[in-house]
């Protein structure tokens, strides 16, 4: 059994919030720059210079990507072999308390939906536990604004939607989303299983690297068409038009109940935060 302490947690959570917020992945990077060269409508194309220019900023000067630095969402995978001594949930809230402060990041987080009182350290996290085989921890921290979060939606499909019922939610969601999450957007869509997992697994979607292919092919395959299909609408970059408006769509799926068809529709704007440490 391989032990490791809480606070190692704690330090690990706070370098990944600060260092998701400045800088970009390289895989969204890719994509957003094969998009450029592939953009032949020149507002379309300023726009996506000026988003190029914006994460190489950023990068340059270790400052935060965008103003909303997001809602700290923690994905977990502990091995189940690896002790962890002390509490792990504080751990990774006092991470995100100490990134967000000394990473001079903005705490966006209210305590009560309702009341509307900012919690002032950008806490509680949203955390996300998976049990897995080994003696490591992967940590992976995923700051989500809310600007593409309140894109998204979920619909409880019947059996008798099919797959055409998939694809035009899908759609649907593209269309309704329109400038709003600072597009291009990346859409991760979750089918099957339960309401909550679905939007789970739809969260999930996002993770995936942009140049990573499904390795279901008839996913695969859907997720071409439906990219294609987005991008045919014609919205574009920042909302101004051109074939830029969506960099990725990566679909999760499962099981599902003889009586239902989840489909969840998790929308991400291109500053694709995610950065990822095992210990």
């Amino acid at each position: 059994m391989r032990e490791i302490s809480a606070q190692q947690i704690t330090d690990a959570v706070r370098r990944l919030c600060m260092e998701a917020c400045y800088y970009l992945p390289q895989d969204v990077r890719d994509r957003i720059e094969a998009c450029r060269r592939g953009e032949p409508f020149p507002i379309a194309g300023e726009i996506l210079d000026k988003i190029i220019a914006n994460y190489h900023i950023a990068e340059e000067n270790d400052v935060p990507i965008c103003q909303d630095t997001g809602m700290a969402c923690v994905f977990l995978e502990i091995g189940q072999d690896l002790h962890i001594v002390g509490d792990i949930t504080e751990a990774v809230n006092a991470g995100v308390r100490a990134g967000y402060t000394d990473g001079y990041l903005r705490k966006s987080v209210v305590s009560d939906p309702i009341e509307r009182k900012n919690s002032g350290d950008n806490t509680p996290a949203m955390i996300y536990f998976d049990l897995v085989p080994g003696d490591r921890i992967t940590i992976t921290v995923a700051p989500k604004g809310f600007g593409s979060e309140n894109m998204s939606q979920l619909k409880m499909l019947k059996p008798a939607d099919g797959i055409q019922g998939v694809k035009d939610f899908v759609l649907k969601v593209a269309e309704d989303a329109g400038p709003n999450p600072c597009p291009p957007i990346i859409m991760g869509v979750g089918i099957g299983g339960t309401f909550d997992k679905a939007a789970l697994m739809a969260k999930k979607a996002l993770l995936r690297p942009l140049d990573e292919k499904n390795p279901d092919s008839f996913y695969a395959d859907l997720e071409e068409e439906l990219l294609k299909k987005v991008n045919a609408l014609g919205i574009g970059p920042q909302g101004f038009g051109g074939k830029t408006f969506c960099l990725k769509i990566n679909i999760n799926h499962m099981a599902t109940h003889i009586a239902g068809l989840p489909v969840a529709v998790n929308v991400n704007c291109h500053v694709a935060r995610h950065k990822t440490e095992v210990l």
